[in-house]
């Protein structure tokens, strides 16, 4: 807890960040929708988010060099709060896609941003956990943000202003009580290579993240109409989903401390896939099926990322974390940009179960691929001390002892 509390104002301003920028996202599918555009275009305005989000990732380690985290934050919240109130103005899927690529280009920044300083202030024998907090802190506002939605309804201008709100609140608790950013390293570039070479696994992850989740962020509240769910069923199974991952995010993480991460990551993925199965076809089109369905899926699912990026940067050298963190988030982006658009076109095409269809096949195809890395690479050891007594524990079971595996098959930390 001693190391967390430096990093609370930090965490209070990215729950207000991703509460509106969760609030946006299922809000600007639902509010598309009824203005008309067709579900290829809804899939389309939510790929310019990941575009653009891409994009950022590129130049933000650049930003951060120049102007340190806490200004580069200011002036991307800034931006992306203009954004999004720009939209009221026209709706018109052109411009809605253009605005939604500035967003995603001011988000990436924001989140490599928190990323890399909550990394920096961690090592990794804490890391998992920490970043799970702030998922849980992520995935609980992004689920109260929802009921916004049936609350305010979907015409009119009020969630546009409620969202650009949101955006420009998250400068007050890092501006006011956080004095000081991690320091930046002079020479920080994007290297796709480089986070190739640190993890080739945490690479392939993100992108799968991105083709599946980011399907769900955006076609999941079209599904729900498809179904034939109600504005305020839709918003509890967004929920359901998040409220799944805040269940399973700090005990992943906490085992993924003491395991081989790849291990949890195989568990999360398996644990996704077989619920992404059953929504496709045993859920049907009851409101209870689905939300049992979605909160399993979430719980699984939603931890994925954090897990993939504890594990990168168990294998960053120091001063790389920028890096890791700029990368990971621009590989998410990849896959961010895909998944909606392909997704979208098989919901047109085979109905809403095909949403879960395709997110079942990515995530056993990394689930293989998982498999694989297990035997290419030895573990990184969580701290020692934390370790050891872990193994202490461990050794009361010799099924848990022997997922442990012996100390010496593990590589010390770079």
């Amino acid at each position: 807890m001693s190391t967390i509390r430096p990093l609370i104002p930090l965490l209070v301003t990215a729950g207000i960040l991703i509460g509106g920028n969760g609030l946006q996202g299922t809000f600007i599918s639902l509010r598309a929708a009824e203005e008309g555009f067709s579900t290829s275009l809804i899939g389309l305005v939510g790929a310019g988010y990941s575009l653009g989000f891409a994009i950022g990732c590129i130049y933000v380690t650049r930003v951060l060099r120049e102007i340190g985290h806490i200004r580069a934050f200011s002036a991307m919240a800034a931006i992306a709060a203009s954004a999004s109130l720009a939209m009221v103005l026209f709706i018109d899927p052109l411009f809605w896609f253009l605005m939604r690529v500035l967003s995603g280009l001011c988000f990436a920044g924001l989140f490599a941003t928190v990323e890399s300083w909550l990394n920096a202030a961690v090592t990794n024998g804490n890391r998992a956990r920490t970043l799970s907090i702030y998922r849980v802190i992520d995935l609980g506002s992004v689920t109260a943000a929802q009921y916004l939605i049936p609350g305010v309804g979907l015409g009119g201008f009020q969630l546009f202003a409620i969202i650009s709100m949101a955006l420009t609140l998250s400068l007050v608790p890092i501006s006011l009580a956080d004095r000081s950013g991690p320091m930046v390293p002079e020479a920080i570039r994007f290297d796709i290579a480089k986070l190739w070479n640190i993890s080739p696994l945490a690479t392939i992850g993100c992108v799968v993240v991105g083709l599946t989740n980011a399907a769900f962020r955006n076609l999941g509240p079209i599904y729900g109409q498809e179904i034939g769910l109600s504005i305020t069923a839709i918003a509890s199974f967004m929920s359901a989903g998040i409220i799944g991952g805040v269940v399973l995010q700090y005990p992943l993480g906490h085992y993924s401390d003491r395991l081989d991460r790849r291990l949890v990551i195989l568990v999360s993925t398996l644990g996704s896939a077989l619920a992404a199965l059953y929504l496709a076809f045993l859920a049907g089109s009851n409101e209870w099926t689905n939300l049992i369905g979605i909160f399993i899926f979430g719980a699984f699912a939603m931890p994925l990322y954090s897990l993939c990026s504890a594990h990168a940067n168990d294998h960053a050298a120091e001063g790389e974390h920028a890096l890791v963190s700029a990368g990971l988030l621009f590989f998410w982006s990849c896959g961010a940009i895909i998944g909606p658009l392909f997704a979208s076109i098989l919901l047109d095409l085979f109905g809403p179960s095909a949403l879960f269809l395709y997110t079942a096949v990515v995530l056993i195809a990394f689930m293989i691929y998982t498999a694989l890395r297990m035997g290419a690479r030895p573990a990184v050891p969580a701290d020692d001390t934390r370790r050891s007594r872990f193994r202490n524990l461990l050794r009361t079971s010799l099924f848990f002892n022997k997922l442990a595996g012996p100390d010496e098959d593990r590589k010390p930390p770079r």
